[in-house]
């Protein structure tokens, strides 16, 4: 078994503002001001349509065989093109199961969006069955094949208004949620230099999503309940060999 759980961090395309725009001379702060407020007008609301958003971080957990492992793509120096091009090549090497939380509504197209703005290949990624026919009927694609889970998606029975957040199914679950950062949070913490804590707040969203999701197999029937205490022990054991104050939080969080 390969399996990805995944999440993005992103950030106005600021580069993106200023060209389309013709806002040079203006620093990131206020371009990203701006955008935010032409799309207010537009929408009424702040947020910006995917193709705006700058990936700056991506976390992942990976289980294969008896291993579990998190991390997030490259280091806090590493361009947006780097650690896009690692998610996509960890597909082309491990061709592994996705799983995400709201990763077909958001985290995907924003990637496939700085995929192609990156000139980066993912053929194995976009197989759909002309050169692997193991993939005609379960692929990446599909919202409903079983390559990627988007639970999010899944548990609300594909219905919009079922849908839930990770934070609050977190906590329903008995999981730690999110630990003082959220999404809104980001763009601010960014412009302060806050680069390590973004990734830190990825990696206990990624992980808050792959419990979720052992919780789903096991209700699936994939996982009976002995199986769900060693999955559980094996993330435990992890977290706790790793030894970052962010993960010490949540272990600290998740037994309580």
């Amino acid at each position: 078994m390969h399996c990805f759980s995944f999440d993005i961090e992103t950030v106005p395309d600021v580069e993106f503002g200023r060209r389309f725009w013709n806002l040079d001379g203006l620093p990131d702060e206020e371009v990203a001001a701006a955008m935010m407020f032409k799309r207010q007008q537009q929408t009424g609301a702040e947020f910006l349509p995917l193709h705006l958003q700058r990936i700056v971080a991506i976390s992942v957990t990976f289980r294969t065989a008896d291993t579990f492992r998190l991390w997030s793509l490259g280091d806090e120096d590493s361009s947006e093109a780097e650690i896009v091009r690692r998610f996509f090549d960890g597909i082309e090497r491990y061709t592994p199961d996705l799983v995400s939380w709201n990763g077909g509504g958001f985290d995907l197209p924003v990637l496939n969006y700085r995929a192609l703005r990156h000139k980066i290949q993912a053929p194995r990624y976009w197989e759909t069955g002309d050169n692997d026919r193991d993939f005609k009927w379960n692929n990446y694609m599909s919202r409903f094949h079983w390559r990627h889970v988007d639970l999010m998606d899944v548990l609300a029975g594909f219905q919009p208004r079922g849908r839930a957040s990770l934070d609050q199914m977190a906590v329903l679950l008995g999981f730690p949620g999110k630990l003082g950062m959220s999404g809104d949070k980001v763009w601010d913490t960014y412009l302060e230099g806050g680069i390590r804590e973004i990734r830190d707040y990825c990696e206990t969203d990624v992980l808050n999503t792959w419990l979720i999701y052992l919780r789903f197999e096991f209700m699936r029937g994939h996982l009976d309940q002995s199986d769900l205490d060693r999955e559980f022990a094996l993330v435990r054991s992890t977290l706790e060999s790793m030894e970052q104050p962010h993960l010490q939080e949540f272990l600290a969080a998740w037994a309580g």
